[in-house]
Formats: structure tokens, C-alpha cells, sequence
């Protein structure tokens, strides 16, 4: 049941970073920008993050499997539609909006569905990393893959590939064992939904335009609908966009505490909360992503833009980080059996740190490509190994009438990490270009602050859990055992 699995999670990050080569080829084809295709890019990001709760929760209503199956279908067919386009509406339709919304429903249930079909932390590490190593796969592979069909066949096959993928896994589905739901579907909580959907937005929003306005003072003028609402030199419509985005957050957990006070089921329960564990899991996740994505940024750009490689060059330059993070997924289960997941974490960190500083220490502007390789190579290692390690941690520390709730809160968290990763490095790379600047390795320098800043979180992860998780109603497979939660902690 796994390959269907990591096939959709595959799809889902390749879709998130294939698109960045063929921007320019895209824009031209179909009679639009650059700005227009980021800001398509960025719609996509935007849709899929702030819809990642509601959607988990759709899996308690519609079931896990059938929620994957629809989310598969809505992918597929905007993939289809994003292939056929001539025009931007179309495409943003596709692509954006289509594409982002069935990543929000097919996302949660591989996580869910794998947690509840392997109640033991050794096998739900095995699966978890092959998951894992899927995501990294697909995200590192995403632009070479897409520079190579762009490159000999054409953009619009690469989305012609997506469909052929979703098509291949929704055969495949059938294979995927569901325990079932157990009790009565709640209700959907509609206000909450948009609530929390908005408040993402704008969160999500305000990080991206940081690569565009700065963090501080506006580069440019900020206007909208022709009115100018920021002028140049004010401060950055980023802290506009976040703070809306908090009040809206702040709305929301009124609205949550409000309903649970009144008997009635929240969107999002606010005792997921509550765990320290789950709540240091998370902080680990976003560094994690932040770093990966922001890394990978910086990187393509400096080998782009500095080396003027190519979109495969600059693909094939990524490979090492890509065979780490495929090498140390598919070690998840051994590195289980021997270690507990809180080491696992640090250990990932700490060498995801020295992958780091090693391309500080060797990577120059006319150094050879070679130079890469180690760094890339020990920065992969630590990556895989850890992504795997926190899913688990947060994932095992809540019974099965939890899971669709903490998956997409995981998933949301993790859409955090990697839209700051992306804008951080954007903003900084602009923000240190002035004559005499370093900005490729200040950017990094930050990111590596970030990557140890992970690490205290990890070292705060405790021994052992402080208190187990109640089984489920029915008590069966979804349910951790307290080895389980013992061993994750």
C-alpha cells in the first residue's frame, strides 16, 4: 500500500519546484510574464497551505481513502487543465487553484493512512521514511526532471507526466488498506474552516512578499487595485499581510474554544496543543523544511546565476543531497531499531549543520563543481533522516480519533517552513546584493543559524514521553501502544 502512497507525495513536491525552470518558456507560450508565472507559482503555495486543515478534516467525514482518491482526482484534473492552457486565467485555474486544493485533500491521509495501518514505531519509521524520501526526492528532483522535458519534449508534458502519475496511482489505490472510521462523522466547521484558511493566507502572503518588498522597509511602492498603500521606504507590507493573518489565527482560536465550550466539534481541537512533545515536533519540522527548501533556493541560484548553468546542470549539481535523503529514508527502520527518534532528530540536525559549513568552507565562485558534492551529500543525510524522525515523533504522539487533525496541522506546519525557507533565502539574496555584499553565503550563513536553532529545539525533546496517549474507543491498530510513544519520545 505504500507505493501509491509515496507515489502522491512524490507528485505533490515535484509539482511544487518542477515549475521554476520553465518560467520564462511558460510565460511566452501562453502570452503572459515572469511576474505572472510567480505569481501563479505562488498562488499554488498559498492555496494548497492555507486549505491543508480543512482538508485533513474532510478525511473524518469523507474517510481517508476516499478523501485521498478525490484529492488525487481534483490534482489530476487541474494538471490536465494546466497543460492545455493559453492564457494565465487558465492556467492559475489549473495549476493554482485545482492543483493546490487537491494537495490539501490527498496530503493528510498519506500520513494519517500510515500511522494507523503500522502501530509499531519501527515499521511506521520504515514507511514513513520511504514517504519521506519521496518528498525530498520529488523536491530536489523536480527541477531537473522538469528542465529535462521541458529541455527535449515540451512544458506542457511535464503536467502531461502528473496526470499519467495520478492516473497510475489511482489503479494503485485499491491496494491501500483503511482500518475505517469509527463513531459518527462530525460535523464540519465551516466558519473555522475559512478562518483558519484566511489566516494561513495571509500569513503564508506576507512571508512570500518578503523576497519582493523586503522585511523591513519597502523597496517599492505597495499598491493595490492602483492606490499606493505603502509608499517606498515605509514599512514592508509583509508585517501588514502577517498581521492580518494573526488577528484572523486569533479570531480563529476564539471561534475553536468558543464551539468546544458549546459541545459542538472545532475544526481543529485545542488540545493538539497541549502535547510538548507534538509542540517541539513541529518546531523541528519547520527548521527542517525551512532549511531544505531555503538551501536548494540559494543553491540553484548561485549555480544559475553565478556558475550560468543550465536547469539540468543545475539538477544533476543537486544529486548528492538527493541520493542522502533517499539513502538515510530508506535507513528510517534500521536507524529505529537501534536509536530513539529524539536522537535521530539531533544526530540529522548536527549533520545537516556540518553539510553546511562545508560548503562555506569549499564552495567558491570558480571552485570546481566537486566541491559541492560533500556537503550536498552529508546535508541530504541529515535531512532524510530526521524529516522521518519528527513525522513520527508528532504523528505517534496522539491516538488514532486524533490523526486527521494533527496530520494536517503537520502538514500546514511543514508548508510554513518551506514558504519561509524559499522567501528568507529570496530576500536575503536581494537584501545583500549591493557591491561588496556576499549575499550566497550570508544566506546561508542564516540558514545554518536556523539549522542549529533546530537542533536546541531537538535537545528539548525528552527522553521519554511524560504521559501516553489514551488508545482509541475500539482500542486495534491505530491506537500507540505506550512502547510506542516511550520509544518516540
Amino acid at each position: 500500500m505504500i507505493v501509491p502512497l509515496a507515489l502522491a507525495q512524490f507528485i505533490a513536491s515535484y509539482a511544487a519546484t518542477n515549475m521554476n525552470v520553465a518560467i520564462s518558456t511558460i510565460a511566452k507560450d501562453i502570452g503572459t510574464t515572469v511576474i505572472g508565472m510567480q505569481t501563479t507559482i505562488t498562488l499554488f503555495t498559498l492555496t494548497m497551505a492555507s486549505l491543508m486543515i480543512p482538508g485533513s478534516k474532510l478525511t473524518e467525514i469523507w474517510g481517508r481513502k476516499r478523501c485521498f482518491v478525490a484529492g488525487l482526482a481534483v490534482y489530476g484534473t487541474g494538471a490536465l487543465l494546466a497543460g492545455l492552457a493559453h492564457g494565465l486565467g487558465l492556467m492559475i485555474f489549473g495549476y493554482s487553484v485545482l492543483e493546490g486544493i487537491g494537495s490539501a485533500l490527498m496530503i493528510p491521509p498519506i500520513y494519517i493512512l500510515v500511522t494507523v495501518a503500522f502501530p509499531d514505531v519501527r515499521s511506521r519509521a520504515r514507511n514513513f521514511g520511504i514517504i519521506s524520501g519521496a518528498a525530498g526526492l520529488g523536491a530536489a528532483a523536480g527541477p531537473l526532471i522538469g528542465g529535462i522535458v521541458t529541455s527535449s519534449v515540451s512544458w506542457r508534458a511535464s503536467f502531461g507526466l502528473q496526470v499519467l502519475v495520478v492516473v497510475a496511482i489511482i489503479v494503485l489505490a485499491p491496494r491501500i488498506t483503511d482500518p475505517g472510521l469509527r463513531g459518527p462523522r462530525p460535523a464540519f466547521d465551516i466558519g473555522g474552516a475559512i478562518l483558519s484558511a484566511a489566516g494561513l493566507f495571509f500569513v503564508v502572503l506576507g512571508i512570500l512578499q518578503s523576497s519582493s518588498y523586503g522585511w523591513f522597509a519597502a523597496r517599492k511602492d505597495f499598491s493595490v487595485a492602483g492606490t499606493v498603500i505603502i509608499p517606498k521606504g515605509g514599512v514592508s507590507p509583509v508585517w501588514l499581510s502577517a498581521g492580518i493573518g494573526a488577528v484572523i489565527l486569533a479570531w480563529f482560536f476564539l471561534h475553536v474554544r468558543s464551539r468546544e465550550r458549546a459541545g459542538r466539534p472545532p475544526l481543529l481541537p485545542l488540545r493538539l496543543f497541549a502535547s510538548r512533545i507534538a509542540n517541539l515536533g513541529l518546531g523541528t519540522q519547520a527548521a527542517q523544511w525551512l532549511a531544505l527548501q531555503g538551501t536548494f533556493f540559494i543553491i540553484s541560484v548561485f549555480l544559475q546565476e553565478v556558475r550560468r548553468f543550465s536547469a539540468i546542470e543545475t539538477g544533476l549539481a543537486l544529486t548528492p543531497a538527493t541520493i542522502g535523503i533517499l539513502a538515510s529514508s530508506a535507513l528510517a527502520e534500521r536507524f529505529a531499531k537501534r536509536h530513539p527518534q529524539r536522537r535521530l532528530i539531533q544526530a540529522g540536525f548536527l549533520v545537516t549543520a556540518i553539510g553546511m559549513g562545508l560548503l562555506l568552507a569549499l564552495v567558491r565562485e570558480h571552485s570546481n563543481v566537486l566541491t559541492l558534492v560533500p556537503g550536498l551529500l552529508l546535508m541530504g543525510i541529515g535531512l532524510g533522516t530526521m524529516l522521518t524522525s519528527s513525522v513520527n515523533v508528532v504523528q505517534s504522539s496522539f491516538p488514532e480519533p486524533d490523526q486527521g487533525d494533527i496530520s494536517g496541522l503537520s502538514r500546514s506546519i511543514s508548508n510554513l517552513g518551506s514558504s519561509l525557507g524559499t522567501a528568507l533565502a529570496g530576500s536575503l539574496l536581494v537584501a545583500a546584493s549591493a557591491p561588496g555584499g556576499k549575499p550566497f553565503a550570508l544566506s546561508l550563513v542564516v540558514l545554518l543559524v536556523i539549522t542549529l536553532i533546530g537542533l536546541v529545539i531537538a535537545m528539548l525533546l525528552p527522553r521519554g514521553s511524560t504521559r501516553t496517549p489514551a488508545p482509541s474507543a475500539s482500542g486495534g491498530p491505530g491506537a500507540p501502544d505506550p512502547a510506542t510513544v516511550t520509544r518516540a519520545g
